[in-house]
């Protein structure tokens, strides 16, 4: 996926995309491929206004980066992000935010800003809130979300989270189970917002909520409008990686008279 758009209300030249995203392969049971049709999905052509190439590694799909992370996967993913940063990119994401585990490996192979994960956010959003307040955590599968994982992206037992899985709501569960199956983002939405009010109601705590789902981000609006927190996700975190990369809200001073 490649495309060219707007950014900042100028047009852009035909340059090398700003943002190199590595996704699972095509074609794999395991890729959810019904949830990409979605707007604000990381991998919906729409998400985001400015030049995005999407480069999807072989063998990267559910089962070898969320249920058994798999070093071959790593060394694809690393070999991808060298041609992505060959390619002209400015920075590297992913498509799934269990690639947490590989940030150290991915962004040491690189010389360019790589973010694997929304979770990144966590320990900067629990900075902004008051010492008695956690983060809430939605995530595609809790019992996979591990310590390793956390700790990977600087969620340190000082970081004071609460995790929450959609693994066994039914719409989710569905079409992980049946690539064939038509989504029902209606329904998927009422699942996910159930979650986030059993987050709510058993850690009223919960000053903010950050999505690890790249599948998630969709749902987000519906989940600030219910609670009333803030919400971060990995179109957040592409969008504050861009504006550190690109932004020109006001005009540009010169460098010299």
């Amino acid at each position: 996926m490649e495309r060219r758009a707007s950014l900042s209300g100028k047009e852009l030249k035909e340059t090398a995309p700003l943002l190199g995203i590595l996704g699972w392969e095509a074609g794999n049971k395991d890729t959810l491929a019904q949830l990409e049709s979605v707007s604000g999905n990381i991998a919906h052509p729409d998400t985001f206004d400015f030049p995005v190439r999407y480069r999807r590694v072989d063998g990267a799909c559910y089962e070898t980066v969320v249920v058994r992370p798999t070093p071959e996967v790593c060394e694809k993913m690393v070999r991808a992000a060298r041609e992505l940063e060959k390619e002209g990119v400015r920075a590297l994401s992913t498509s799934c935010g269990f690639n947490a585990l590989f940030q150290k490996t991915l962004a040491d192979a690189v010389n360019i800003p790589v973010f694997s994960s929304s979770l990144l956010q966590v320990p900067v959003v629990s900075r902004m809130l008051k010492k008695n307040q956690s983060v809430g955590i939605v995530t595609a599968n809790k019992p996979r979300l591990t310590d390793d994982h956390l700790e990977a992206v600087g969620i340190t037992s000082t970081v004071p989270v609460s995790i929450y899985g959609i693994e066994e709501t039914h719409e989710f569960s569905r079409v992980r189970s049946d690539p064939n199956a038509a989504l029902n983002v209606i329904k998927m939405q009422e699942e996910i917002l159930c979650i986030v009010q059993s987050l709510l109601k058993e850690h009223p705590e919960t000053g903010a909520i950050v999505l690890e789902c790249t599948d998630l981000p969709p749902f987000a609006s519906a989940i600030r409008e219910i609670t009333g927190l803030p919400v971060f996700d990995i179109v957040t975190l592409v969008y504050w990686v861009m504006d550190g990369l690109t932004g020109n809200r006001w005009p540009k001073i010169p460098l010299r008279e």
